[in-house]
């Protein structure tokens, strides 16, 4: 495990005493659970002490297996993890939820977690098909429930004592100010796309007034192009540093205010992504002045189809 680093493993707390979410962590999007398995454990040992899974990425059950591994083990206990999952888009309509939830906990092997999140807000048809299309392979939508009414059964999850915190990913400014407007319990997470091409400030903000803490999936561009650990800013400071552009990316991330999601099936880069450290004040305002560039990698936002996941083969 690293060495103690406040900057890195510091904790921020969420609205209304529902816990404390993790700076870093480690998302468990990898395609194959075998794999999966191997990197969360190493993740754990290193140092991670969040871990962000969702039924969609169908690692669940790789994810309870590695903590179900450190556990036996002796080296963690669950209160020192932070896990968070995710209800997918055919599972919106109320009487579905708990279920989904239920169904998740048990893949974990855990009795709560401690943060549920709305996949997406775009429903799409009850049942097991969770990429719905029609014939000329469209997306196929639930009009048949609202997010309000997803949310309200998600509060309800809080009040069973399933969900230690409840949230949003995948959303915009607009659609998020609608759910805060008639929540009875308060998101305490919005996880979104964010990194230096796409820094979300008017999100932060807004998530800064009312207590939320803005998360930030895909904080190195996920691989894509343009390459963000390649933009010649980052490129530059981290030489000036000694720090890899991963490093730099996400220690801007966590500077700025959010937190951040991370993942590798690498052992070396799951290390060198967990061990970032603060960057001198004029290392943030030129990423914030320099950097022109306005990406954004995955379109899940708009459609409610993830981009960074691939279909399941028919």
């Amino acid at each position: 495990m690293s060495l103690s680093n406040p900057f890195r493993d510091r904790r921020i707390p969420l609205a209304g005493g529902a816990g404390a979410l993790p700076v870093i962590g480690f998302g468990a999007l990898i395609r194959d659970p075998a794999e999966a398995r191997v990197a969360i454990r190493t993740a754990l040992e290193v140092g991670f002490r969040h871990l962000d899974g969702a039924e969609l990425y169908r690692t669940e059950e790789a994810t309870g297996a590695a903590m179900r591994d450190a556990f036996d083990a002796g080296t963690l206990r669950r209160e020192d993890l932070f896990v968070t999952t995710k209800l997918w888009n055919n599972n919106h309509r109320p009487d579905r939820v708990a279920a989904a939830l239920d169904a998740s906990l048990r893949r974990l092997q855990l009795d709560q977690v401690d943060a549920y999140l709305v996949h997406t807000p775009f429903a799409f048809p009850p049942g097991e098909e969770m990429q719905p299309r029609d014939a000329q392979g469209r997306v196929i939508y639930d009009t048949g429930v609202t997010l309000a009414e997803t949310w309200r059964a998600m509060e309800a999850l809080v009040d069973a004592g399933k969900a230690r915190a409840i949230g949003l990913s995948d959303i915009t400014l607009e659609r998020l100010r609608e759910i805060v407007v008639g929540a009875r319990i308060l998101p305490a997470i919005v996880q979104v796309e964010s990194h230096p091409y796409l820094p979300e400030w008017e999100l932060l903000d807004y998530c800064r007034e009312h207590g939320i803490v803005l998360q930030a999936f895909a904080p190195l561009g996920h691989g894509m192009e343009p390459r963000l650990t390649e933009d010649p800013v980052i490129v530059a400071i981290a030489g000036r540093l000694q720090r890899t552009p991963a490093q730099v990316a996400l220690a801007w991330a966590v500077q700025r205010g959010t937190a951040v999601l991370t993942t590798s099936t690498h052992p070396d880069r799951i290390a060198g992504n967990f061990d970032i450290a603060p960057l001198p004040d004029e290392a943030m305002e030129e990423i914030r002045e320099r950097i022109a560039t306005r990406v954004r990698f995955n379109a899940v936002v708009e459609t409610g189809v993830p981009g960074f996941v691939p279909r399941p083969a028919a």
